[in-house]
């Protein structure tokens, strides 16, 4: 019978005895297969993302709007084309992730300085006309407005640009 103990194997002086005997003998121990505490997704694989899809698709409304009342396309025009291909792209490598606040109110500029400019004029003009339009991707994005902005990764802000 059991002594108590909840421990039924080897004395713990054997388990070392047994570990030792193993290294001097020569022969090779296991690797040790390093643990992964922080799983990395990537978002165009992953659909969990749905701040940052919710942005790109109210981005992607936004222009639509603007195209079709300045440019006159019904689907985007090639220079609307690009602004959207290059905006999916900056929205999709945001440092900040799902926690991404709204560009205006980034601590990271990401965009070159023409097409910001370029998003910035698109975004004054549909802006307001998104609450008629497409009211509740005008109401969240407003209050994504309102979020505070995020620290970087690792805690840090970053350095001023001035």
């Amino acid at each position: 019978m059991s002594t108590g103990s909840f421990w039924s194997g080897p004395p713990a002086r054997e388990v070392r005895r047994r570990r030792l005997s193993w290294i001097k003998a020569g022969r090779p121990r296991a690797p040790r297969i390093p643990r992964v505490t922080q799983k990395i997704v990537e978002f165009r694989t992953d659909r969990r993302f749905e701040r940052r899809a919710r942005e790109l698709k109210t981005l992607e409304a936004m222009l639509r709007m603007y195209c079709r009342r300045h440019h006159g396309g019904e689907p985007l025009c090639a220079e609307c084309a690009a602004l959207s291909e290059y905006a999916r792209r900056r929205l999709e490598r945001c440092v900040f992730g799902d926690a991404k606040p709204t560009c205006a109110n980034c601590l990271v500029h990401c965009y070159r300085a023409d097409m910001r400019e370029r998003v910035r004029a698109m975004m004054r003009w549909a802006g307001p006309r998104m609450l008629l339009r497409h009211p509740v991707l005008g109401l969240l994005h407003l209050l994504d407005g309102w979020r505070p902005s995020p620290l970087l990764p690792g805690g840090r802000r970053p350095a001023d640009r001035r």
